[in-house]
Protein backbone atom coordinates (compact mmCIF):
# COMPACT_ATOMS: atom_id res chain seq x y z
CA UNK A 1 0.00 0.00 0.00
CA UNK A 2 1.32 3.48 -0.83
CA UNK A 3 2.57 5.38 2.19
CA UNK A 4 3.26 2.18 4.15
CA UNK A 5 6.82 1.81 5.44
CA UNK A 6 8.46 -0.78 7.69
CA UNK A 7 11.66 -0.05 9.55
CA UNK A 8 13.75 -1.59 12.30
CA UNK A 9 12.88 -0.20 15.70
CA UNK A 10 15.51 1.73 17.61
CA UNK A 11 15.97 2.40 21.30
CA UNK A 12 14.21 5.74 20.73
CA UNK A 13 11.08 3.69 19.92
CA UNK A 14 10.96 2.07 23.38
CA UNK A 15 8.03 4.19 24.63
CA UNK A 16 6.16 3.58 21.36
CA UNK A 17 6.75 -0.17 21.64
CA UNK A 18 5.45 -0.15 25.22
CA UNK A 19 2.42 1.86 24.06
CA UNK A 20 1.60 -0.68 21.33
CA UNK A 21 2.19 -3.61 23.71
CA UNK A 22 -0.21 -2.04 26.20
CA UNK A 23 -2.83 -1.52 23.47
CA UNK A 24 -2.41 -5.17 22.49
CA UNK A 25 -2.86 -6.26 26.11
CA UNK A 26 -6.04 -4.17 26.38
CA UNK A 27 -7.36 -5.83 23.21
CA UNK A 28 -6.51 -9.24 24.69
CA UNK A 29 -8.23 -8.30 27.97
CA UNK A 30 -4.93 -8.58 29.89
CA UNK A 31 -3.90 -4.97 30.51
CA UNK A 32 -2.94 -5.67 34.12
CA UNK A 33 -0.46 -8.31 32.94
CA UNK A 34 1.80 -5.67 31.35
CA UNK A 35 4.42 -4.90 33.99
CA UNK A 36 7.19 -3.90 31.56
CA UNK A 37 8.51 -0.35 31.72
CA UNK A 38 10.20 1.74 29.05
CA UNK A 39 13.50 0.89 30.73
CA UNK A 40 12.68 -2.83 30.53
CA UNK A 41 12.00 -2.50 26.79
CA UNK A 42 15.25 -0.59 26.29
CA UNK A 43 17.26 -3.31 28.04
CA UNK A 44 15.45 -6.39 26.75
CA UNK A 45 15.12 -5.44 23.08
CA UNK A 46 18.03 -3.04 22.58
CA UNK A 47 20.56 -4.24 25.14
CA UNK A 48 23.92 -5.53 23.93
CA UNK A 49 23.04 -9.15 24.73
CA UNK A 50 19.49 -9.02 23.34
CA UNK A 51 18.28 -11.67 20.90
CA UNK A 52 14.96 -9.90 20.40
CA UNK A 53 14.11 -7.59 17.51
CA UNK A 54 11.29 -5.19 16.74
CA UNK A 55 10.00 -3.55 13.59
CA UNK A 56 7.65 -0.60 13.27
CA UNK A 57 5.11 -0.07 10.52
CA UNK A 58 4.25 3.53 9.63
CA UNK A 59 1.53 4.87 7.38
CA UNK A 60 2.38 8.25 5.86
CA UNK A 61 5.04 8.67 8.54
CA UNK A 62 2.72 7.85 11.48
CA UNK A 63 3.57 4.67 13.45
CA UNK A 64 0.58 2.33 13.21
CA UNK A 65 1.93 -1.12 14.07
CA UNK A 66 4.60 -3.26 15.59
CA UNK A 67 6.09 -6.73 15.40
CA UNK A 68 8.45 -8.17 18.01
CA UNK A 69 10.31 -11.35 17.11
CA UNK A 70 13.27 -13.58 17.88
CA UNK A 71 14.92 -16.64 16.41
CA UNK A 72 14.35 -20.10 17.83
CA UNK A 73 15.71 -23.46 16.68
CA UNK A 74 14.35 -26.74 15.34
CA UNK A 75 16.50 -29.80 15.97
CA UNK A 76 14.30 -31.74 13.54
CA UNK A 77 15.00 -29.32 10.71
CA UNK A 78 18.51 -28.42 11.83
CA UNK A 79 17.58 -24.79 11.20
CA UNK A 80 16.60 -21.68 13.03
CA UNK A 81 13.06 -20.43 12.92
CA UNK A 82 11.58 -16.99 13.29
CA UNK A 83 9.12 -16.68 16.17
CA UNK A 84 6.70 -13.77 16.20
CA UNK A 85 6.06 -12.76 19.80
CA UNK A 86 3.72 -9.83 19.15
CA UNK A 87 1.97 -8.40 16.13
CA UNK A 88 -0.15 -5.31 16.65
CA UNK A 89 -1.79 -2.73 14.42
CA UNK A 90 -3.68 0.12 16.06
CA UNK A 91 -7.44 -0.23 15.77
CA UNK A 92 -7.98 2.82 13.56
CA UNK A 93 -5.46 1.54 10.99
CA UNK A 94 -6.58 -2.05 10.64
CA UNK A 95 -7.54 -3.20 7.14
CA UNK A 96 -4.98 -0.81 5.65
CA UNK A 97 -2.51 -3.63 4.91
CA UNK A 98 -0.15 -2.95 7.81
CA UNK A 99 -0.53 -6.39 9.43
CA UNK A 100 0.05 -8.20 6.16
CA UNK A 101 3.02 -5.95 5.38
CA UNK A 102 4.58 -6.68 8.77
CA UNK A 103 4.12 -10.43 8.31
CA UNK A 104 5.48 -10.33 4.75
CA UNK A 105 8.51 -8.38 5.99
CA UNK A 106 9.14 -11.01 8.67
CA UNK A 107 8.66 -13.83 6.15
CA UNK A 108 11.37 -12.24 4.03
CA UNK A 109 13.67 -11.99 7.05
CA UNK A 110 13.03 -15.68 7.74
CA UNK A 111 13.90 -16.60 4.16
CA UNK A 112 17.01 -14.41 4.11
CA UNK A 113 18.22 -16.13 7.30
CA UNK A 114 17.44 -19.62 5.91
CA UNK A 115 14.86 -20.26 8.61
CA UNK A 116 12.87 -23.44 8.35
CA UNK A 117 9.79 -22.00 10.04
CA UNK A 118 7.93 -18.80 10.80
CA UNK A 119 5.68 -19.38 13.81
CA UNK A 120 3.44 -17.57 16.26
CA UNK A 121 0.54 -18.18 18.63
CA UNK A 122 -2.94 -16.72 18.58
CA UNK A 123 -5.58 -16.73 21.30
CA UNK A 124 -8.27 -19.28 20.50
CA UNK A 125 -11.05 -16.68 20.83
CA UNK A 126 -9.46 -14.22 18.40
CA UNK A 127 -11.49 -15.16 15.33
CA UNK A 128 -10.49 -12.03 13.40
CA UNK A 129 -6.80 -12.87 13.72
CA UNK A 130 -7.40 -16.56 12.98
CA UNK A 131 -9.25 -15.68 9.76
CA UNK A 132 -6.50 -13.24 8.81
CA UNK A 133 -3.74 -15.80 9.40
CA UNK A 134 -5.64 -18.47 7.50
CA UNK A 135 -6.12 -16.03 4.59
CA UNK A 136 -2.34 -15.74 4.12
CA UNK A 137 -1.86 -19.52 4.13
CA UNK A 138 -0.85 -20.08 7.77
CA UNK A 139 -1.99 -23.35 9.33
CA UNK A 140 -2.83 -24.03 12.98
CA UNK A 141 -0.69 -26.61 14.73
CA UNK A 142 -2.69 -29.55 16.04
CA UNK A 143 -1.55 -31.76 18.86
CA UNK A 144 0.59 -29.21 20.67
CA UNK A 145 -0.27 -27.63 24.00
CA UNK A 146 1.78 -24.69 25.22
CA UNK A 147 3.22 -24.77 28.72
CA UNK A 148 4.67 -21.97 30.78
CA UNK A 149 6.60 -21.55 34.00
CA UNK A 150 6.57 -17.97 35.25
CA UNK A 151 6.56 -15.89 38.39
CA UNK A 152 6.55 -17.77 41.66
CA UNK A 153 6.27 -21.19 39.99
CA UNK A 154 9.42 -20.51 37.93
CA UNK A 155 11.37 -19.37 40.99
CA UNK A 156 10.20 -22.29 43.11
CA UNK A 157 11.03 -24.86 40.44
CA UNK A 158 14.44 -23.36 39.69
CA UNK A 159 15.29 -23.38 43.39
CA UNK A 160 13.96 -26.87 44.11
Amino acid sequence: MPGLEIRNATIEDSALILHFVTELAIYEKEEAAVVATKSDIEKSIFGSDSTTHAIICALDGEPVGLAVYFFNYSTWLGKHGLYLEDLYVSREHRNAGAGKALLRHLANIALSRDCGRFEWNVLDWNELAIRFYTSIGAKPQDGWVGYRLSGKALVEFANS
